[in-house]
């Protein structure tokens, strides 16, 4: 089977006071196609860095990255944006929604985008709410929410274009324990019921117990990449 995510020798430097700071350095990494995948490593590992390579966020100094088929990794800015809209959806510490919004306008946004018309635009974002449990809610702006319902807003976002792949950057960070485990169970419901490849950037073991592989970042290079025997 031909992997979804193929990642060839991926090297990412930054200039800094007249020297490049390498940050990766020689990643090799392979994803398939409704894989979950938890990426673990301390500050200034490299794991962001990872994530924003891999979802077409930023690009690699040298290297290959083949994702759905495609090389990625000198593509303009436009092209990348246009497989981001098409094939990925973003989760972050911090929510990212339109302040002044309402839950159901915040989940179209993605489809403005794209150009999918008024009528099914508003059908598709009513049903992405009512699929993470907010049916009743996709009128309240973000500050009538709790932390836990603002990330279901920003998962349905997510999901609403039918985006193959999620990538989820400390989806947890900002929620207490009750409504951490609430958001990984949603994780786990998109990748088992839904086949979505889930990719998730976290610091805390607990919460990467969900993924079904675990790879741990250190100093740029893959320190391991392990199945995980203690899946919650």
């Amino acid at each position: 089977m031909t992997p979804l995510i193929k990642l060839k020798n991926i090297h990412k430097s930054y200039p800094l006071a007249g020297f490049d700071l390498e940050i990766l350095k020689g990643i090799d990494l392979q994803i398939d196609s409704g894989e979950f995948v938890a990426i673990m490593g301390p500050s200034g590992s490299g794991k962001s860095t990872l994530m924003n390579i891999l979802g077409c966020l930023d690009v690699p100094t040298s290297g290959e990255y083949v994702l759905d088929g495609e090389n990625v990794e000198n593509l303009s800015a436009d092209e990348l944006a246009a497989i981001r809209n098409q094939k990925i959806g973003f989760v972050f510490q911090g929510f990212n929604l339109l302040s002044r919004t309402s839950a159901l306008e915040n989940v179209e946004l993605p489809m403005v985008y794209a150009g999918i018309g008024d009528i099914e635009r508003k059908q598709k974002a009513q049903k992405a709410l009512s699929s993470v449990g907010l049916k009743d809610r996709m009128y309240h702006q973000p500050n009538q929410l709790s932390g836990g319902q603002q990330q279901r807003v920003a998962i349905a976002r997510a999901i609403v274009n039918d985006a193959p792949i999620i990538f989820a950057d400390e989806p947890t960070g900002n929620l207490d324990t009750k409504m951490s485990v609430e958001i990984m169970d949603l994780f786990t419901k998109l990748n088992q019921e839904y086949n979505r490849t889930i990719i998730l950037v976290t610091h805390e073991e607990d919460i990467a117990l969900y993924a079904k592989r675990i790879i741990k970042i250190v100093d740029g290079e893959i320190h391991s990449d392990k199945i995980n025997t203690k899946r919650k």
